[in-house]
């Protein structure tokens, strides 16, 4: 599931570069209120004494593909007590794989991976959503077969993703791509017209949250 209908002007911002810095005057600018979502109450942080960011995701949504580097640069300039979190997404079992495989390159200690994942998915055009074909595409960059196996049926991995659809039952997450800031508020592409936008609304209520 992913917003791909949800609005248009995200395709004429597809092209926004992964070093696009925040706009001084969109951090200046007072937030509308249907930019974001509160939420009811303030949900507790995995991470102690750190703020955290979390970023929902599917490798399998487009528009996911478009935010992520956005988000990783923003991210670059956190400050010690702030981290970004990863929380990817499987609305349905058919989903389950892909949400693995992030917990997989966790695992492996090869996120240098994940936006590659992103690339082959939606550059290249390859069908890697199911365990065998994305099985296959980690060994193209030298992952063994039995390693991604014992990561992918790890108790381990599937305690993390467990915990990841629990984040996305309790922050009430219906799409992707989403952020959520501070355990407090939850923006989105949906929500603002545009990826930048985004950036620049969670930039804003991380802000509020450090206050």
């Amino acid at each position: 599931m992913s917003y791909l209908h949800v609005f248009t002007r995200l395709a004429a911002t597809a092209t926004l570069a992964a070093g696009v810095l925040l706009s001084p005057m969109a951090q200046a600018q007072e937030l509308a209120p249907n930019s974001y979502v509160a939420l009811g109450q303030t949900l507790p942080a995995d991470s102690v004494g750190k703020t955290e960011v979390l970023e929902f995701f599917s490798y399998s949504c487009p528009h996911c593909a478009v935010m992520e580097p956005l988000v990783a640069k923003w991210s670059e300039g956190f400050d010690d007590n702030v981290i970004l979190k990863r929380v990817p997404v499987a609305f349905n079992a058919g989903m389950a794989d892909l949400q693995r495989a992030y917990f997989v390159l966790e695992a492996l200690n090869r996120l240098d991976l994940h936006p590659k994942l992103f690339n082959a998915i939606h550059q290249e055009k390859r069908a890697l959503f199911d365990k065998k074909s994305i099985r296959k595409w980690a060994a193209e960059h030298d992952i063994a077969e039995s390693d991604f196996d014992n990561a992918f049926d790890s108790f381990g991995t599937q305690t993390k993703a467990n915990r990841a659809n629990d984040l996305i039952r309790l922050y009430q997450i219906q799409g992707t791509p989403s952020l959520a800031i501070g355990g407090k508020y939850v923006t989105s592409p949906a929500l603002t017209n545009g990826y930048e936008e985004t950036v620049n609304v969670a930039d804003a209520l991380l802000k509020q949250v450090a206050k």
